[in-house]
């Protein structure tokens, strides 16, 4: 393909759906001969609370190395938020206000960014729909070059869908959704890369 793909799961419950469906991206991509596809769950998650501390590379912690070096190696950079009261993501709201600063400013030029949303019930959309909104927002103050894919996918029941470990046993039209959110997104990279 060509450029280098990482997966952010943004949920920072223990096993959560949203783990679940990052874990089932990373085998559809892997299975379409991409080289390597990082995954960093944010379980670990430990980036200070706005006002109550900031992010500095002399002291990053595992997980913050690990969240920044996946996301600056990244091309293509899939996002995954649980639905939160119709937004996304704390921890992520949180990690976008550390992040969105000139130091940072790398994590937001020459990327694609694909966004999905989780929900154990009939959500998802909302997350995916406020995070185009703010990313859009900081690539352009931050004066970025990077490209958010018009395509989201809204994970409904995903529990129903898919096991602890991001295997699929739900139904032919979800595998259907999720494959054709998949390859809009690779679409998308590659002319932007090419």
């Amino acid at each position: 393909m060509g450029f280098s793909v990482g997966i952010l799961s943004t949920s920072s419950q223990p096993h959560s759906n949203t783990l679940r469906f990052a874990k089932f991206l990373q085998k559809l991509l892997t299975e379409r001969s991409l080289e390597q596809v990082s995954l960093v769950s944010f379980e670990n998650y430990d980036i200070p609370w706005v006002g109550l501390g900031s992010i500095h590379p002399s002291r990053w912690t595992p997980f913050q190395q690990d969240l920044i070096q996946s996301w600056q190696e990244s091309d293509l950079l899939y996002i995954v938020s649980p639905e939160y009261n119709w937004s996304f993501s704390p921890a992520l709201i949180n990690a976008l206000d550390q992040l969105g600063s000139k130091e940072f400013a790398h994590l937001f030029d020459n990327k694609v960014f694909a966004l999905a949303g989780v929900s154990a019930g009939r959500g998802g959309r909302q997350p995916a729909l406020q995070l185009t909104t703010v990313l859009n927002k900081l690539i352009s103050f931050l004066d970025g070059t990077s490209v958010i894919a018009p395509r989201i996918f809204e994970s409904h029941e995903t529990d129903q869908m898919l096991d602890a470990e991001g295997n699929f046993k739900g139904t032919p039209a979800y595998l259907k959704g999720v494959e054709a959110f998949l390859e809009y997104s690779l679409r998308i990279a590659q002319r932007w890369f090419r």
